[in-house]
Protein backbone atom coordinates (compact mmCIF):
# COMPACT_ATOMS: atom_id res chain seq x y z
CA UNK A 1 0.00 0.00 0.00
CA UNK A 2 1.39 3.57 -1.09
CA UNK A 3 0.17 6.61 0.87
CA UNK A 4 1.77 9.86 -0.62
CA UNK A 5 1.97 12.80 1.76
CA UNK A 6 3.04 15.98 1.18
CA UNK A 7 4.64 17.32 5.07
CA UNK A 8 5.22 20.87 5.66
CA UNK A 9 8.25 20.18 7.97
CA UNK A 10 11.16 18.15 7.13
CA UNK A 11 10.82 16.74 10.44
CA UNK A 12 7.97 14.28 9.14
CA UNK A 13 10.91 13.17 6.45
CA UNK A 14 12.74 11.82 9.65
CA UNK A 15 10.36 10.14 11.70
CA UNK A 16 9.19 7.92 8.26
CA UNK A 17 13.26 7.44 8.31
CA UNK A 18 12.59 5.86 11.53
CA UNK A 19 9.87 3.99 11.05
CA UNK A 20 11.83 2.15 8.61
CA UNK A 21 10.47 3.39 5.54
CA UNK A 22 11.74 4.36 1.58
CA UNK A 23 11.35 8.07 0.89
CA UNK A 24 10.89 9.52 -2.56
CA UNK A 25 11.18 13.39 -2.10
CA UNK A 26 10.06 16.09 -4.30
CA UNK A 27 10.17 19.40 -2.87
CA UNK A 28 9.68 18.13 1.20
CA UNK A 29 6.79 16.36 0.04
CA UNK A 30 7.92 12.21 0.28
CA UNK A 31 6.36 9.25 -0.98
CA UNK A 32 6.28 6.20 1.56
CA UNK A 33 5.64 3.17 1.28
CA UNK A 34 5.77 1.68 5.25
CA UNK A 35 6.19 -1.48 6.63
CA UNK A 36 4.52 -2.15 9.15
CA UNK A 37 4.46 1.35 11.53
CA UNK A 38 1.70 3.02 10.33
CA UNK A 39 -0.44 -0.32 9.80
CA UNK A 40 0.29 -0.75 13.85
CA UNK A 41 -0.84 3.14 14.62
CA UNK A 42 -4.26 2.09 12.90
CA UNK A 43 -5.22 -0.72 15.12
CA UNK A 44 -4.20 1.21 18.62
CA UNK A 45 -6.80 3.67 17.47
CA UNK A 46 -8.97 0.92 16.79
CA UNK A 47 -8.38 -0.44 19.91
CA UNK A 48 -9.12 2.44 21.86
CA UNK A 49 -12.86 2.78 20.69
CA UNK A 50 -13.90 -0.74 21.31
CA UNK A 51 -12.56 -0.22 25.03
CA UNK A 52 -14.77 2.89 25.08
CA UNK A 53 -17.72 1.46 23.87
CA UNK A 54 -17.12 -1.42 26.34
CA UNK A 55 -16.88 1.03 29.19
CA UNK A 56 -20.05 2.40 28.20
CA UNK A 57 -21.77 -0.50 28.09
CA UNK A 58 -21.00 -1.58 31.02
CA UNK A 59 -21.27 1.91 33.15
CA UNK A 60 -25.14 1.35 31.30
CA UNK A 61 -25.67 -1.71 32.98
CA UNK A 62 -24.49 -0.50 36.27
CA UNK A 63 -27.25 1.80 36.46
CA UNK A 64 -29.76 -0.47 35.24
CA UNK A 65 -29.30 -2.50 37.47
CA UNK A 66 -29.14 0.06 40.63
CA UNK A 67 -32.27 1.73 39.58
CA UNK A 68 -33.83 -1.74 39.28
CA UNK A 69 -32.86 -1.82 43.05
CA UNK A 70 -33.79 1.25 44.20
CA UNK A 71 -37.06 1.58 42.32
CA UNK A 72 -38.45 -2.55 42.11
CA UNK A 73 -40.75 -2.75 38.88
CA UNK A 74 -39.64 0.37 37.72
CA UNK A 75 -43.27 1.99 38.71
CA UNK A 76 -43.33 4.95 41.40
CA UNK A 77 -45.71 7.38 42.42
CA UNK A 78 -45.16 11.22 42.82
CA UNK A 79 -46.68 13.27 46.24
CA UNK A 80 -46.65 16.99 46.76
CA UNK A 81 -45.99 18.20 49.81
CA UNK A 82 -46.85 21.95 51.15
CA UNK A 83 -44.20 22.77 54.34
CA UNK A 84 -44.00 25.88 56.26
CA UNK A 85 -40.44 25.72 55.31
CA UNK A 86 -37.86 23.35 54.38
CA UNK A 87 -34.41 23.24 56.09
CA UNK A 88 -32.13 20.57 55.32
CA UNK A 89 -33.68 19.15 52.81
CA UNK A 90 -32.66 19.02 49.66
CA UNK A 91 -33.08 16.65 46.25
CA UNK A 92 -32.34 13.66 47.04
CA UNK A 93 -33.17 13.65 50.73
CA UNK A 94 -34.74 10.11 51.39
CA UNK A 95 -38.57 9.60 52.12
CA UNK A 96 -39.45 7.03 54.61
CA UNK A 97 -41.99 5.06 56.41
CA UNK A 98 -41.38 3.97 59.80
CA UNK A 99 -37.81 4.41 59.32
CA UNK A 100 -37.44 2.80 55.68
CA UNK A 101 -36.48 4.11 52.86
CA UNK A 102 -39.01 3.91 50.18
CA UNK A 103 -38.30 6.92 47.52
CA UNK A 104 -36.40 10.35 47.83
CA UNK A 105 -37.05 14.08 47.19
CA UNK A 106 -36.92 15.38 43.37
CA UNK A 107 -37.62 19.19 43.52
CA UNK A 108 -37.78 22.05 45.79
CA UNK A 109 -39.88 25.22 45.21
CA UNK A 110 -40.28 28.05 47.55
CA UNK A 111 -44.05 29.90 47.58
CA UNK A 112 -43.66 33.03 49.19
CA UNK A 113 -44.12 31.62 53.08
CA UNK A 114 -44.05 28.06 52.43
CA UNK A 115 -42.10 25.50 50.67
CA UNK A 116 -43.41 22.93 48.10
CA UNK A 117 -41.66 19.76 47.75
CA UNK A 118 -41.98 16.91 45.10
CA UNK A 119 -41.14 13.53 46.13
CA UNK A 120 -41.02 10.06 44.29
CA UNK A 121 -41.83 6.86 46.31
CA UNK A 122 -42.29 3.32 45.38
CA UNK A 123 -45.42 2.49 43.69
CA UNK A 124 -46.30 -0.27 45.72
CA UNK A 125 -46.01 1.25 49.46
CA UNK A 126 -49.71 2.21 50.20
CA UNK A 127 -49.68 5.58 52.05
CA UNK A 128 -52.79 6.10 54.26
CA UNK A 129 -55.18 8.84 52.90
CA UNK A 130 -54.81 11.46 55.75
CA UNK A 131 -50.85 10.87 55.91
CA UNK A 132 -49.04 13.64 57.64
CA UNK A 133 -45.67 14.51 56.47
CA UNK A 134 -43.08 15.28 58.96
CA UNK A 135 -39.38 16.56 58.93
CA UNK A 136 -37.43 14.55 61.31
CA UNK A 137 -34.25 16.12 62.45
CA UNK A 138 -31.00 14.54 62.32
CA UNK A 139 -29.23 12.31 65.04
CA UNK A 140 -25.65 11.74 65.44
CA UNK A 141 -24.73 9.87 61.40
CA UNK A 142 -28.44 11.00 60.00
CA UNK A 143 -29.26 13.94 57.72
CA UNK A 144 -32.44 15.12 57.93
CA UNK A 145 -35.21 13.34 56.16
CA UNK A 146 -39.32 13.17 55.25
CA UNK A 147 -41.49 10.81 57.41
CA UNK A 148 -44.56 9.78 56.11
CA UNK A 149 -46.43 8.75 58.93
CA UNK A 150 -48.51 7.17 60.32
CA UNK A 151 -47.74 3.48 58.65
CA UNK A 152 -50.91 1.83 56.44
CA UNK A 153 -52.85 -0.60 57.62
CA UNK A 154 -56.42 -0.43 55.52
CA UNK A 155 -58.76 2.23 54.40
CA UNK A 156 -58.07 4.87 51.28
CA UNK A 157 -54.62 5.42 50.17
CA UNK A 158 -53.05 8.52 48.73
CA UNK A 159 -53.39 8.46 45.04
CA UNK A 160 -50.73 9.19 42.56
CA UNK A 161 -49.78 13.37 42.12
CA UNK A 162 -51.54 13.87 45.49
CA UNK A 163 -51.00 16.77 47.52
CA UNK A 164 -50.69 16.88 51.74
CA UNK A 165 -52.34 20.59 52.72
CA UNK A 166 -49.83 22.58 55.32
CA UNK A 167 -52.23 21.46 57.84
CA UNK A 168 -50.50 18.09 58.10
CA UNK A 169 -47.37 18.62 58.20
CA UNK A 170 -44.73 19.53 61.04
CA UNK A 171 -41.07 20.75 60.96
CA UNK A 172 -38.35 20.49 63.74
CA UNK A 173 -38.14 24.03 65.97
CA UNK A 174 -35.10 25.61 64.57
CA UNK A 175 -32.20 25.59 66.97
CA UNK A 176 -32.06 29.95 66.37
CA UNK A 177 -35.54 29.85 66.77
CA UNK A 178 -35.07 28.24 70.84
CA UNK A 179 -32.48 30.93 70.78
CA UNK A 180 -34.90 33.83 69.62
CA UNK A 181 -37.65 32.49 72.05
CA UNK A 182 -35.14 32.50 75.40
CA UNK A 183 -33.86 35.95 74.48
CA UNK A 184 -37.54 37.45 74.06
CA UNK A 185 -37.77 36.06 77.43
CA UNK A 186 -34.82 37.26 78.93
CA UNK A 187 -35.97 40.55 77.68
CA UNK A 188 -39.18 40.67 78.89
CA UNK A 189 -37.88 39.21 82.53
CA UNK A 190 -35.48 41.73 82.72
CA UNK A 191 -34.81 45.38 84.09
CA UNK A 192 -37.07 46.71 81.26
CA UNK A 193 -39.65 44.20 80.94
CA UNK A 194 -41.56 42.68 84.41
CA UNK A 195 -38.20 43.75 86.71
CA UNK A 196 -38.49 47.02 85.70
CA UNK A 197 -39.86 47.65 88.92
CA UNK A 198 -37.87 45.26 91.04
CA UNK A 199 -41.23 43.23 91.09
CA UNK A 200 -39.07 39.75 89.92
CA UNK A 201 -36.75 40.59 92.21
CA UNK A 202 -39.33 41.31 95.05
CA UNK A 203 -41.44 37.74 94.02
CA UNK A 204 -38.02 36.06 94.14
CA UNK A 205 -37.02 38.01 97.79
CA UNK A 206 -40.33 36.80 98.94
CA UNK A 207 -40.69 33.23 97.63
CA UNK A 208 -36.85 32.47 99.14
CA UNK A 209 -37.86 34.07 102.65
CA UNK A 210 -41.38 31.59 102.75
CA UNK A 211 -39.59 28.52 101.81
CA UNK A 212 -36.68 29.17 103.94
CA UNK A 213 -36.34 26.23 106.97
CA UNK A 214 -40.06 24.83 105.02
CA UNK A 215 -38.06 22.66 102.90
CA UNK A 216 -39.13 19.74 104.78
CA UNK A 217 -42.85 20.68 104.83
CA UNK A 218 -42.13 20.99 101.27
CA UNK A 219 -41.08 17.87 101.15
CA UNK A 220 -43.88 15.98 102.52
CA UNK A 221 -46.72 18.44 100.79
CA UNK A 222 -45.03 17.14 97.25
CA UNK A 223 -44.94 13.63 98.30
CA UNK A 224 -48.53 13.61 99.99
CA UNK A 225 -49.82 14.97 96.57
CA UNK A 226 -47.67 12.54 94.51
CA UNK A 227 -49.34 9.54 96.74
CA UNK A 228 -53.00 11.47 96.30
CA UNK A 229 -52.25 11.26 92.23
CA UNK A 230 -50.92 7.53 92.42
CA UNK A 231 -54.42 6.70 94.56
CA UNK A 232 -56.01 8.36 91.75
CA UNK A 233 -54.41 6.92 88.82
CA UNK A 234 -55.09 3.45 90.76
CA UNK A 235 -58.68 3.74 91.29
CA UNK A 236 -58.89 5.37 87.88
CA UNK A 237 -61.48 2.99 86.67
CA UNK A 238 -63.73 3.68 89.59
CA UNK A 239 -62.98 7.11 88.99
CA UNK A 240 -64.04 7.18 85.16
CA UNK A 241 -66.91 4.39 86.27
CA UNK A 242 -68.54 7.32 88.52
CA UNK A 243 -67.99 10.54 86.37
CA UNK A 244 -69.67 8.38 83.38
CA UNK A 245 -72.55 7.32 86.08
CA UNK A 246 -73.15 11.01 87.06
CA UNK A 247 -73.27 11.73 83.13
CA UNK A 248 -75.99 9.33 83.06
CA UNK A 249 -77.65 11.15 85.69
CA UNK A 250 -77.30 14.06 84.57
CA UNK A 251 -78.43 13.40 80.86
CA UNK A 252 -81.54 11.53 82.36
CA UNK A 253 -81.92 14.83 84.33
CA UNK A 254 -82.02 16.39 81.42
CA UNK A 255 -84.36 14.30 79.91
CA UNK A 256 -86.74 14.57 82.67
CA UNK A 257 -86.73 18.24 82.94
CA UNK A 258 -90.43 18.87 83.09
CA UNK A 259 -90.95 16.34 85.82
CA UNK A 260 -88.03 17.82 87.14
CA UNK A 261 -89.25 20.94 87.15
CA UNK A 262 -92.85 19.74 88.37
CA UNK A 263 -90.97 17.94 91.18
CA UNK A 264 -88.80 21.43 92.39
CA UNK A 265 -92.46 23.61 92.53
CA UNK A 266 -94.31 20.83 94.42
CA UNK A 267 -91.14 20.93 96.62
CA UNK A 268 -91.82 24.89 96.99
CA UNK A 269 -95.66 24.84 97.96
CA UNK A 270 -94.97 22.61 100.31
CA UNK A 271 -92.26 24.33 101.84
CA UNK A 272 -94.00 27.44 101.61
CA UNK A 273 -97.04 26.00 103.16
CA UNK A 274 -94.65 24.60 106.34
CA UNK A 275 -93.40 27.85 106.22
CA UNK A 276 -97.29 29.32 106.52
CA UNK A 277 -98.02 27.05 109.47
CA UNK A 278 -94.76 27.58 110.82
CA UNK A 279 -95.91 28.19 115.12
CA UNK A 280 -98.40 24.94 114.27
CA UNK A 281 -95.37 22.89 113.80
CA UNK A 282 -93.72 24.18 116.86
CA UNK A 283 -96.28 23.85 118.76
CA UNK A 284 -97.04 19.99 117.52
CA UNK A 285 -92.87 19.78 118.07
CA UNK A 286 -92.93 21.29 121.53
CA UNK A 287 -96.14 18.94 122.74
CA UNK A 288 -94.12 16.01 121.25
CA UNK A 289 -91.56 16.60 123.41
CA UNK A 290 -93.50 16.54 126.41
CA UNK A 291 -95.67 13.23 125.29
CA UNK A 292 -92.28 11.54 124.85
CA UNK A 293 -91.12 12.75 128.07
CA UNK A 294 -94.33 11.94 130.00
CA UNK A 295 -94.14 8.23 128.12
CA UNK A 296 -90.44 8.09 129.86
CA UNK A 297 -91.50 8.63 132.73
CA UNK A 298 -94.48 5.92 132.72
CA UNK A 299 -92.32 3.42 131.25
CA UNK A 300 -89.56 3.68 133.85
CA UNK A 301 -92.34 3.56 136.49
CA UNK A 302 -94.16 1.03 135.49
CA UNK A 303 -91.33 -1.34 133.67
CA UNK A 304 -92.37 -4.64 136.19
CA UNK A 305 -95.52 -4.53 134.76
CA UNK A 306 -94.83 -3.40 131.14
CA UNK A 307 -92.58 -6.38 130.95
CA UNK A 308 -95.37 -9.03 132.32
CA UNK A 309 -97.75 -7.63 129.66
CA UNK A 310 -94.89 -7.98 126.80
CA UNK A 311 -94.43 -11.43 127.87
CA UNK A 312 -98.58 -12.10 127.66
CA UNK A 313 -98.11 -10.89 124.61
CA UNK A 314 -95.36 -12.77 122.99
CA UNK A 315 -98.02 -15.52 124.13
CA UNK A 316 -101.06 -14.22 122.51
CA UNK A 317 -98.92 -14.12 119.33
CA UNK A 318 -97.74 -17.58 120.05
CA UNK A 319 -101.34 -18.77 120.38
CA UNK A 320 -102.45 -16.86 116.53
CA UNK A 321 -99.44 -18.01 115.03
CA UNK A 322 -100.33 -21.71 115.79
CA UNK A 323 -103.95 -21.14 114.84
CA UNK A 324 -103.20 -19.68 111.84
CA UNK A 325 -105.38 -21.74 109.70
CA UNK A 326 -108.27 -21.24 112.18
CA UNK A 327 -108.53 -17.78 111.76
CA UNK A 328 -108.02 -17.51 108.46
CA UNK A 329 -111.41 -19.73 108.12
CA UNK A 330 -112.54 -17.51 110.19
CA UNK A 331 -111.92 -14.47 108.43
CA UNK A 332 -113.13 -16.30 105.12
CA UNK A 333 -116.37 -17.32 106.89
CA UNK A 334 -117.10 -14.42 108.97
CA UNK A 335 -118.21 -11.82 106.24
CA UNK A 336 -120.74 -14.49 104.81
CA UNK A 337 -122.04 -15.11 108.10
CA UNK A 338 -122.59 -11.87 109.11
CA UNK A 339 -124.54 -11.40 105.88
CA UNK A 340 -126.85 -14.20 106.38
CA UNK A 341 -127.57 -13.36 110.00
CA UNK A 342 -128.19 -9.12 108.97
CA UNK A 343 -130.67 -11.48 106.25
CA UNK A 344 -132.24 -13.51 109.04
CA UNK A 345 -133.26 -10.97 111.09
CA UNK A 346 -137.35 -9.51 111.13
CA UNK A 347 -137.80 -5.99 112.14
CA UNK A 348 -141.27 -6.53 111.62
CA UNK A 349 -140.99 -9.04 115.32
CA UNK A 350 -137.92 -7.81 116.05
CA UNK A 351 -136.43 -11.18 115.86
CA UNK A 352 -134.58 -13.04 114.21
CA UNK A 353 -136.10 -15.83 111.65
CA UNK A 354 -134.09 -19.40 111.38
CA UNK A 355 -135.07 -22.82 109.98
CA UNK A 356 -133.29 -25.84 111.20
CA UNK A 357 -132.03 -27.97 108.78
CA UNK A 358 -129.92 -30.87 111.08
CA UNK A 359 -128.70 -32.84 108.19
CA UNK A 360 -127.62 -29.77 105.72
CA UNK A 361 -127.68 -30.50 101.96
CA UNK A 362 -126.68 -33.72 102.39
CA UNK A 363 -128.98 -37.23 101.80
CA UNK A 364 -129.90 -39.13 104.59
CA UNK A 365 -128.34 -42.43 102.81
CA UNK A 366 -125.35 -40.61 102.34
CA UNK A 367 -124.89 -39.67 106.14
CA UNK A 368 -125.60 -43.42 106.82
CA UNK A 369 -123.37 -45.34 104.70
CA UNK A 370 -120.36 -42.41 105.45
CA UNK A 371 -121.31 -43.23 109.59
CA UNK A 372 -120.54 -46.92 108.50
CA UNK A 373 -117.63 -46.36 106.64
CA UNK A 374 -115.64 -44.71 109.64
CA UNK A 375 -116.55 -47.85 111.92
CA UNK A 376 -116.71 -51.08 109.47
CA UNK A 377 -114.36 -52.20 107.40
CA UNK A 378 -115.44 -51.78 103.59
CA UNK A 379 -115.72 -55.02 102.42
CA UNK A 380 -118.69 -55.31 105.32
CA UNK A 381 -120.53 -51.94 104.13
CA UNK A 382 -123.98 -52.53 102.14
CA UNK A 383 -123.82 -53.10 98.49
CA UNK A 384 -126.09 -50.12 98.21
CA UNK A 385 -123.82 -47.27 99.87
CA UNK A 386 -121.10 -48.13 96.21
CA UNK A 387 -123.91 -47.01 94.16
CA UNK A 388 -125.13 -43.90 95.84
CA UNK A 389 -124.23 -40.63 93.71
CA UNK A 390 -121.21 -38.89 95.79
Amino acid sequence: MWITTKPARCGIRRKAARCGVTTKAARCGVTTKPARCGIRRKRKGAGMKRWQVLTAAAVTVVAIAVTAIIWPGGASKTLTVIFPGAVGIHEGSDVRVLGVKIGEVTQIVPQGKTVRVELRYEAETNIPAEAKALIIPPSVVADRYIQLAPAYTDGATLPDKATVPIGRTAVPIELDEIYAALDKLNVALGPNGANKEGALAELVRVGAENLNGNGESLHDTLDGLSKAMTTLSEGRQDLFGTIANLQEFTTMLARSDTAVREFNGRMAQVSAQLAAEGEELATAVRDLARALSDITVFVQVNREELKQNVAALADLTGILVKQQAALKQVLDAAPLALSNLNLSYNPASGTTDTRDNALGPYDPAQFVCKLLAESLPVAQLPAVCGVLPK
